[in-house]
């Protein structure tokens, strides 16, 4: 029988009422403003990781190594974590009461979202300006990228000493300073057919300026000069770019050997609206998958949810969905057929083998939820989705069918959400199918169930403006997800166990 408390959410004031949302919005706004804490810290999929695992750190959570055996370090009821590159996360908790064969429930998001990223050789002029060499990443719209405050962030590598040997330790940076600006070119110098296409080229229109070279060019000429011979690398980078990154590491410039930056805009998520209904911010797409997932995980394992849980929950969240997943840390990685192996073996009665009818058995009964933004309807462009699956913000996580298979939802994986819907007592999920005349994005969904067998169904928050520098979403959805998460980790087993083949 459903015990009415298990589909409470746990740990956060905002979600002790499952009623349908009529209620007052100023109940969901503490966790609006968590999330936008997390979403203001996170500029790249290196600061989002590190944010969630201090988080995961916090709860109890234990970080595993990749290049050991998991054998003899894993038990039920035990809670664990570990990284790819810095950018991809794979935490997950056992079940007290679990045994060998049985299965995973997975929540899969990503980590990266669109922006400019720093090219290897950075330094570049033009027009008596200090330039910043960029490379466009992903799909972004770029025109929403001008005339934005930039700052830069990301992961450098620091050359050290311990014990008398050089080594190279990884920090993260994060300048919050607006250091680069994209500018647009003035409507005085465009024609009538450049105002009305609005078109940039991407090569030479995005370029970001850091500032005037004669201002520049006396510390610029210092450094060249200082005395050190200068390394091949850096020679490329521009010398007051090294300096201020140096400055807030608080490092020597001529340890800095390598980095991997990328610009974000300085402005900081906020709430808004005429009822503080909505978050504005960058990288919603898909940091707020990655903020609620993480939530929902730890409101799980340290509320009594793994007291009678026989499955293992899950998160996983990848790198590089925006350029198609393909890397070792993306979601068309190894990773998660890797982790079920692993942790199944690990766990087994015969420690450090598993059977492999058994493995067979644990991917039968495992089931991922592959979580994306979803696009709400435009009150400006309301033709752009089919009138019968147009999905609004703050009315519900968005369920996404493509029988083209860029979602891998079906009658079954979709029942399996909506039976958790009801069970958990929240918010019904919103249809989303896109229009027969319009293009149709896709997610780590079909990547990862292609690759494991795992069944899978699309989901996510709706939100408007997917891609752009800045983006709005409800803050009543993340609620909703929240829920859904939690109903997901509570309701699935015994969901499953009754639904036939």
């Amino acid at each position: 029988k459903r015990r009415k408390q298990d589909s409470k959410i746990k740990n956060t004031d905002a979600h002790k009422s499952t009623t349908p949302r009529k209620m007052d919005i100023t109940s969901f706004i503490p966790f609006a403003e968590k999330a936008c804490e997390f979403l203001t810290a996170s500029p790249d999929p290196f600061h989002s990781v590190q944010n969630n695992t201090v988080k995961l750190e916090a709860a109890g959570y234990v970080q595993l190594s990749k290049r050991d055996p998991f054998a003899g370090k894993l038990e039920p009821g035990g809670k664990y974590y570990y990284t790819f590159n810095k950018t991809t996360l794979v935490a997950f908790a056992v079940g007290s009461k679990y045994k060998a064969g049985n299965g995973f429930k997975i929540i899969g998001g990503h980590t990266d979202s669109p922006n400019l990223k720093v090219k290897p050789h950075s330094k570049k002029s033009g027009s008596g300006c200090v330039m910043l060499g960029v490379e466009c990443y992903g799909g972004g719209l770029w025109h929403t990228w001008l005339d934005r405050d930039l700052g830069i962030s990301g992961r450098v590598l620091v050359r050290a000493q311990t014990n008398g040997k050089e080594i190279i330790e990884q920090k993260f940076v994060k300048i919050a300073k607006p250091v680069a600006r994209v500018s647009s070119l003035c409507i005085h110098l465009q024609t009538a057919e450049e105002r009305k296409s609005l078109s940039l080229c991407k090569e030479t229109h995005l370029g970001p300026i850091l500032g005037t070279a004669g201002i520049l060019e006396h510390g610029a000429r210092s450094q060249l000069t200082g005395g050190d011979q200068e390394d091949f690398w850096r020679k490329n980078q521009d010398p007051l770019l090294l300096e201020l990154i140096a400055n807030k590491l608080e490092i020597e410039v001529k340890n800095i050997a390598d980095f991997e930056l990328n610009l974000f805009d300085c402005q900081p998520a906020t709430l808004g609206g005429l009822k503080d209904e909505f978050l504005y911010s960058a990288r919603l797409d898909n940091q707020a998958t990655c903020f609620v997932s993480i939530e929902s995980l730890i409101a799980h394992t340290s509320g009594g949810g793994l007291d009678n849980d026989e499955d293992i929950s899950m998160i996983c969240l990848f790198d590089h969905e925006e350029v198609g997943s393909s890397s070792a840390h993306g979601a068309g990685s190894p990773i998660v057929s890797e982790a079920v192996r692993r942790i199944s073996t690990a766990l087994s009665e015969e420690k450090g083998t598993l059977n492999p009818d058994l493995y067979s058995a644990c991917i039968r009964k495992s089931f991922l939820l592959s979580v994306d933004q979803a696009h709400a309807i435009h009150p400006n462009f309301p033709n752009k989705h089919e009138k019968n699956h147009a999905p609004k913000m703050n009315a519900g996580v968005v369920m996404k069918t493509n029988q083209n298979q860029r979602y891998t939802t079906n009658s079954v994986t979709g029942f399996i959400i909506r039976e958790i819907v009801r069970k958990a007592n929240i918010t019904p999920v919103q249809e989303f199918v896109v229009r027969n005349d319009c293009p149709c994005g896709s997610t780590i969904g079909p990547i990862l169930s292609t690759a494991t067998g795992i069944r899978t169904v699309d989901a996510g928050m709706p939100q408007l403006s997917m891609h752009s520098c800045r983006e709005v979403m409800g803050i009543v959805d993340l609620t909703n997800c929240l829920e859904l998460f939690q109903g997901f980790f509570t309701h699935f087993r015994e969901i499953d166990d009754y639904l036939e083949g």
